[in-house]
């Protein structure tokens, strides 16, 4: 039920579909030694007269592979008919997301001029059909990692359309423009069926925008760049697992800064940790009071309590960049990293990247600042054992990239922590200036 079938053929003008019955000359084919391509002929007849000469041809190294027909009309009538090309799939449901999994887009796809890239989910193709002239344009059947596509012949309109059967099956297909075929006369149709991974480079080479089928999301400017930084170090090194350690390690120097400004909020906040707790003895649960308490505190020793969480909120947009870069590379399926990690595109076998994962958390969270809400405080407690049964499922290379980000902002945030509390930081010149005006004014 997990594949698919590509379909070729001709439509009546009445819309059925002729029946061939396909034979061959051989029994076998392969390439020859110095052979540039392998042409794959079939033959068949139709009950109204037609001819018809069914040709693939397969190149070396490609996924790309020509299809063509030769209809000649044997029959004393003129025939009316169109050539259509269609892909069918029993849909099961794989695309949808489920608790503890994570699934990439599984649908249709249709580009024409004016639209390059529109996504039709399978399982909400019934609901949504496709029914569009297009001219110069491709459908696309986007699947995890594969993608099988028809790309119709250029400058002339095309009719793409849809359709699912209540039990499941969905067609998706191209019609040409009806043709008249006179008695005796003959003539061509052409199309080109790509079937092979969702590689950017080799597929915006078969048609434009096909590249497109590589989904990374709304954040795609961002993951085309980190992809280009994953295969330029994967070029040296020749391990998708330590090129994944060596981009995360780059992105964790590149926002160093940022994270620096957040690990010395909460350095602060945690030494006002001992002040709160008094505050908390004295108050009670006199939310109100408290929370005036706390912040007439932050204002007195010049903390912001939001600092640590702007330079984190920058960051987001690159850590999810960089998540779908990992769940959509083709270039991770079945791709080793080091012993029992055989393939970064499943999940460890084991679980003990997931296990060291949720260590990691459990030691960022000790060396975070406690919420101030007790109800709160309880609920990050469960977050790492929450975040290690959701990362269970996930693709080994995933969990490597939060393992080791977690680990290395373990080891900044310890470094700048200790630095902060030594008073390695000096004050800045707007700070020194507030300093000595509060000082002054006591003294007088």
């Amino acid at each position: 039920q997990l594949f698919y079938i590509a379909q070729s053929g001709l439509l009546s003008h009445t819309g059925s579909a002729e029946t061939l019955q396909y034979t061959s000359s051989k029994e076998t084919y392969a390439l020859a030694e110095g052979q540039d391509q392998l042409d794959v002929v079939l033959q068949a007849k139709t009950k109204s007269g037609l001819i018809v000469e069914k040709h693939y041809v397969f190149k070396p190294n490609q996924y790309a592979i020509d299809v063509s027909m030769n209809v000649k009309n044997a029959s004393g009538q003129p025939w009316m008919g169109s050539f259509f090309t269609q892909f069918l799939r029993k849909d099961t449901g794989t695309g949808q997301a489920k608790m503890f999994r994570v699934n990439s887009f599984l649908g249709a796809a249709v580009s024409s001029e004016e639209n390059p890239y529109q996504k039709f989910p399978l399982n909400k193709i019934g609901e949504n059909p496709i029914s569009q002239d297009i001219q110069n344009g491709w459908l696309a059947l986007v699947q995890h990692y594969f993608v099988g596509v028809w790309i119709p012949v250029r400058d002339v309109m095309q009719h793409y359309y849809s359709a699912a059967t209540p039990d499941g099956v969905v067609t998706m297909g191209i019609a040409s423009p009806m043709t008249a075929i006179a008695p005796n006369q003959s003539t061509q149709f052409h199309s080109t069926l790509y079937v092979g991974p969702k590689i950017a480079t080799l597929l915006a080479q078969v048609a434009p925008h096909l590249e497109l089928t590589v989904d990374y999301g709304h954040l795609w400017v961002i993951a085309i760049v980190i992809f280009k930084m994953l295969s330029f170090i994967h070029r040296f090194v020749g391990n998708w697992g330590w090129s994944i350690i060596l981009v995360t390690i780059l992105i964790r120097l590149v926002f160093y800064k940022l994270a620096e400004t957040s690990y010395r909020s909460m350095a602060a906040m945690r030494k006002l940790q001992p002040k709160i707790a008094q505050l908390k003895e004295q108050l009670g649960n006199d939310k109100q009071a408290m929370s005036k308490a706390m912040m007439e505190l932050y204002k007195r020793e010049k903390v912001n309590p939001l600092g640590g969480c702007l330079p984190i909120l920058v960051q987001i947009p690159v850590f999810i960049a960089l998540y779908w870069v990992l769940l959509e590379s083709v270039e991770l399926r079945q791709a080793p990293f080091i012993l029992w990690i055989q393939d970064l595109s499943a999940k460890d076998p084991y679980y003990v990247l997931p296990i060291l994962m949720g260590i990691s958390m459990y030691v960022q969270q000790k060396l975070s600042p406690a919420p101030p809400d007790p109800t709160q405080a309880k609920m990050m407690m469960f977050l790492p054992i929450m975040f290690t049964a959701l990362f269970m499922n996930f693709p080994a290379g995933l969990v490597l990239y939060w393992l080791v980000n977690n680990v290395l902002s373990i080891a900044q945030q310890v470094y700048i922590t200790r630095k902060f509390e030594r008073g390695g930081y000096r004050q800045s010149t707007k700070a020194k200036k507030a300093e000595w005006m509060v000082n002054a004014n006591r003294k007088r």
